[in-house]
């Protein structure tokens, strides 16, 4: 028999964090890891849709690392080191930066500000980019409000966005499509 994916727990507006405790949906923690999850969909898409094997790689290890900060900030701090939740290391940011340098290193220098677009794969690159800035911005907001979050999952999200603008920058180079310089108005 297969397992309902409706458990009607939550009709009434409560959901319980990994550990049992319940909080209502609308708790910035649930917030903040909806996010991350929204973000890890739109990664799937960015993996689905630019065709390189070396970046499409990388994006599965990011998706994975995405699933072990949702369950970091799905469980609730106080019960998370009775349970076995998997962490993210330090590892994780240099992969970023590894891969931030060698996208890199086939870029020409920038010379002007970018607005997203050009091509549906690079405005895609570019939202899931805002969407790691709202992640980190919602995991931000969790520690202001003295809730418990791992540091490096702040760390992590911030070159996160980091690599995405360099990944549209580096798709845009490989797909030869020009990069389209914002031009502000000044009269």
């Amino acid at each position: 028999m297969a397992i309902k994916i409706y458990t009607k727990t939550g009709d009434l507006g409560k959901t319980a964090l990994i550990g049992g405790t319940k909080v209502p949906k609308s708790h910035i923690r649930i917030e903040a890891y909806g996010t991350v999850d929204e973000l890890n969909s739109w990664i799937g898409l960015l993996s689905d849709l630019y065709n390189d094997a070396q970046t499409n790689t990388t994006l599965k290890e990011i998706q994975d690392r995405l699933f072990t900060i949702g369950s970091s900030l799905a469980c609730d701090p106080e019960k998370e080191p009775l349970m076995k939740i998997p962490d993210l290391k330090e590892a994780d940011i240099i992969l970023l930066e590894k891969e931030i340098d060698r996208m890199n290193d086939s870029l020409p220098p920038m010379k002007f500000f970018i607005l997203p677009g050009g091509h549906v794969i690079i405005s895609q690159m570019h939202i899931a980019r805002c969407v790691c800035r709202r992640a980190e911005r919602g995991i931000v907001n969790m520690k202001e409000h003295d809730l418990f979050v791992e540091p490096l999952i702040i760390k992590y999200l911030n070159r996160l966005s980091d690599y995405l603008f360099v990944l549209s920058r580096y798709a845009a180079n490989t797909l030869q499509i020009a990069e389209i310089p914002w031009k502000p108005r000044v009269s």
